[in-house]
């Protein structure tokens, strides 16, 4: 999708369409935080109703449990216990009728003592079973008619004679006896149909548990994706719709008017963004006059500074040839009329000739500073060791006479214009050693890499320059010294910030520098593509 400029002209934003009764209905929507509230305390609502019917069951089937195991099965148990006391009972006194043994009556008395413990315990037991309790109830009484009537007298009987029973008494005895086995089983059928009802309510239960539980996934599941759902249609949807309307804006398209539905908050949300859109649109509406203005002085300035750079050019170059006929002149002047004349009159034909000498200088110096960029060459690869080289050696005179030492560190290769380049290092150099000391001048070249650039370092012991004229040296004309203290035309840093920038660099005054001068500038890093020059150009 391809975006609209920023500085395309705008147009303005068309009226929203008209909101339908379903927008009308969805703008009178609950905020998205009761939407959001509602279906959290339905989710309580049922959790809470969710565990509570899970307790019951649990209860009931904990319960149904507890009847069985803990109350119909040891009372089955204990009435077998009582059953085989009471054998044990009509055993012994059987065993010692027959017998006059004592030794045969251990078993009634153990049996006697036993049926006391499983009775109690039984009785215990039958809380909430009245017709078991009946029977237990019936069973013992049977048991002591049983004794009373029967196991007793024989027991005193036998021990009073010391002979055996006689064989009718005992016949009496297992008769009476069996009234007591009537009674036990009918308590021990009475428990297993208490068993087998606690049984059944234990599996009903179990039952009602595993349906209560599968209802309660099944209604947790629609609950979900009810919430999900109206989590969807209340917030995602109406976010979804906002974040197209948004995109379409992002995209470029500042007069789309957003449209705003859903929640309350998504609207206020939707507002924001459309009155933050009518902002950038009146902002990019402003811009865009604001860059016609500033297009239209840019043509101006590009076509005045086109101007002064040709009326510089032409300037320098057509006032070579009078002020080349003034400086001969009085150059003749001063060689046949020297002497002949007054000493004022040689005086004032010395100023014409060094008037005419240094506006040739200077006239020579602005037709180089107006070709800086004018002149298009192309740059090639070329070693900053082999420019410094031809520098030196342009400067080979003047390095002679002050006693200057240039020392030049290893530096590297960059892309340049070579008559340029040479000529940024000569004016440096040449400064360095016009502005000395009393010691000879010591100038230093050195160049370090610094990310995407090489920051190359002219570092002078001379007179030094403050800091506060760091801007204005780079001036054209501009000078911190008289002519007579110095001499030059104020132009060579301003020609050498013109090459540097014309190659992509800055110069700078490094004004920290403990002594001397140094100055800094920057060049682009040579790509690794381009092969390196080890030789300079040809100008």
């Amino acid at each position: 999708m391809s975006l609209r400029s920023p500085l395309a002209p705008i147009q303005a934003p068309a009226p929203p369409p008209p909101v339908s009764g379903r927008r009308a209905e969805r703008a009178e929507r609950w905020p998205l935080r009761r939407t959001i509230g509602v279906g959290v305390g339905v989710v309580a609502l049922f959790s809470v109703l969710a565990v509570v019917v899970g307790l019951i069951t649990l209860t009931s089937l904990s319960g149904a449990r507890s009847r069985v195991v803990n109350q119909v099965d040891p009372a089955i148990q204990q009435s077998l216990r009582l059953e085989s006391a009471l054998i044990d009972q009509e055993t012994g006194v059987r065993g010692y009728g027959l017998a006059a043994q004592e030794d045969f009556l251990q078993p009634y008395t153990d049996g006697l003592a036993a049926q006391q413990d499983a009775a109690g315990r039984l009785g215990g037991l039958l809380t909430g079973l009245p017709e078991a309790a009946a029977g237990l109830r019936e069973v013992l009484a049977r048991a002591e008619n049983w004794r009373s009537g029967y196991a007793e007298p024989t027991i005193e009987l036998v021990a009073s004679s010391g002979r055996p029973a006689a064989g009718t008494d005992l016949d009496r005895g297992k008769a009476a006896f069996d009234s007591v086995r009537s009674a036990v089983t009918t308590l021990q059928d009475e428990l297993g149909a208490a068993r087998q009802a606690g049984t059944a309510t234990l599996n009903r239960t179990a039952t009602v548990l595993y349906v209560v539980c599968a209802l309660i996934a099944v209604a947790f599941l629609l609950i979900v994706l009810a919430l999900a759902f109206g989590l969807r249609t209340a917030a995602i949807a109406p976010l979804s719709r906002l974040a197209a309307e948004v995109r379409k804006v992002a995209d470029g398209d500042f007069a789309h008017p957003v449209a705003q539905s859903g929640p309350k908050e998504v609207r206020e949300l939707g507002d924001d963004v459309n009155r933050m859109r009518e902002r950038i649109l009146q902002e990019l509406s402003a811009l865009q006059a604001a860059h016609g203005v500033l297009d239209a002085r840019t043509q101006d300035l590009e076509r005045s500074n086109a101007e002064l750079e040709q009326f510089a050019y032409v300037a320098s170059h057509d006032l070579q040839e009078p002020l080349r006929k003034v400086a001969s002149f009085c150059q003749l002047l001063q060689r046949r009329y020297s002497g002949q004349l007054d000493e004022r009159a040689d005086q004032y034909i010395g100023f014409a000739v060094d008037g005419a000498k240094r506006m040739q200088v200077l006239i020579n110096d602005l037709l180089a500073f107006s070709r800086v960029g004018r002149i298009v060459r192309e740059p090639v690869p070329v070693s900053c060791e082999a420019v410094v080289a031809q520098a030196r050696n342009n400067l080979s005179d003047a390095i002679e006479q002050s006693g200057a030492t240039v020392e030049v560190d290893e530096l590297p290769t960059v892309l340049a214009e070579v008559p340029l380049l040479t000529a940024v290092f000569q004016n440096l150099i040449g400064n360095a050693l016009k502005f000395h000391g009393e010691d000879p001048p010591h100038v230093r070249v050195t160049a370090e890499r610094d990310g995407e650039f090489w920051r190359f370092c002219v570092q002078d012991n001379g007179i030094g320059i403050d800091a506060e004229y760091a801007e204005r040296i780079f001036v054209i004309f501009q000078r911190l010294h008289a002519k007579s203290d110095y001499p030059g035309t104020g132009i060579g840093l301003a020609m050498c910030r013109k090459i540097v920038e014309h190659h992509g660099g800055t110069i700078w005054l490094d004004t920290e520098a403990e002594s001397g001068s140094r100055f800094c500038f920057t060049l682009p890093v040579l790509t690794e593509e381009k092969e390196p020059d080890d030789h300079p150009g040809t100008a």
